[in-house]
């Protein structure tokens, strides 16, 4: 198969973007990826995405990947229970889809997340030294047997694929430990409310210190995440798992 072959010379994003838009639509139609990489059982996905629509950008990954109430770590959930492909779809009859599995879910939350229908799968587990899930969205296809088929097929290689582009990326995924490390307690705290949306006044009161105090961490975690501006930071907490649900 000419996908397979193709997939053995990705070394970058752009070999990634190019072997996606090529056979690979035929086979597996679609116009969002997401993937995460992890490397061990106590890190948390770093994940990336390639779109061909204007509708899903950085504020619709943020959300679908924020922890514990996003679209994308709920069904990770779900697919850790068989690892094989699963399909999330928000209409209602569903056919016989052999072993793989199927999940309806709610209607709001898929259309907000605008992936429509998508199929998600991986490669490792809890044992792998680097572990992989991919999401594709909006397909172009209503979810059948052959698209798991071919998910099937090509995970392994598109792991290695993903594996390659991101391994020449500074170790970000290593770092990810490292990055959480160096923010102190404060900054962590004053993250999840920049997440939030949060000005440094809001942060200030709720925290009950100076705006003055709030603007010098805030200028810290830019620093530490290697970021110019508060929505910048935002993004890339969340895509490192830096975000946790305030009680």
């Amino acid at each position: 198969m000419d996908v397979i072959t193709e997939s053995l010379r990705i070394s970058q994003r752009t070999h990634l973007f190019n072997w996606l838009q090529g056979e690979l639509q035929y086979l597996l139609g679609h116009e969002v990826m997401i993937f995460g990489i992890k490397s061990s059982e106590n890190d948390t996905y770093h994940f990336e995405y390639f779109t061909s629509t204007r509708y899903f950008n950085d504020e619709q990954l943020s959300s679908v990947i924020e922890q514990e109430t996003g679209l994308i770590s709920q069904i990770i959930k779900i697919w850790r229970e068989t690892t094989l492909p699963l399909f999330v779809t928000n209409q209602e009859n569903i056919e016989d889809f052999s072993h793989f599995s199927v999940i309806n879910f709610n209607e709001d939350i898929v259309k907000k997340s605008e992936l429509k229908n998508f199929v998600m799968h991986g490669f490792g587990d809890n044992h792998s030294k680097i572990s992989s899930i991919v999401i594709f969205g909006r397909l172009h296809k209503f979810p059948s047997i052959n698209l798991g088929n071919i998910l099937e097929l090509i995970m392994p290689h598109l792991h290695c694929a993903l594996v390659r582009i991101t391994s020449s990326r500074s170790n970000v995924v290593i770092n990810t430990a490292a990055i959480a490390n160096i923010m102190t307690k404060r900054e962590s705290e004053i993250l999840q409310w920049l997440h939030m949306g949060k000005t440094n006044w809001e942060i200030s009161s709720i925290l009950d210190i100076s705006q003055l105090t709030v603007k010098n961490h805030v200028q810290n975690i830019l620093r530490k995440l290697d970021v110019q501006n508060r929505s910048q930071a935002a993004v890339k907490a969340a895509k490192l798992g830096l975000i946790k649900m305030l009680k």
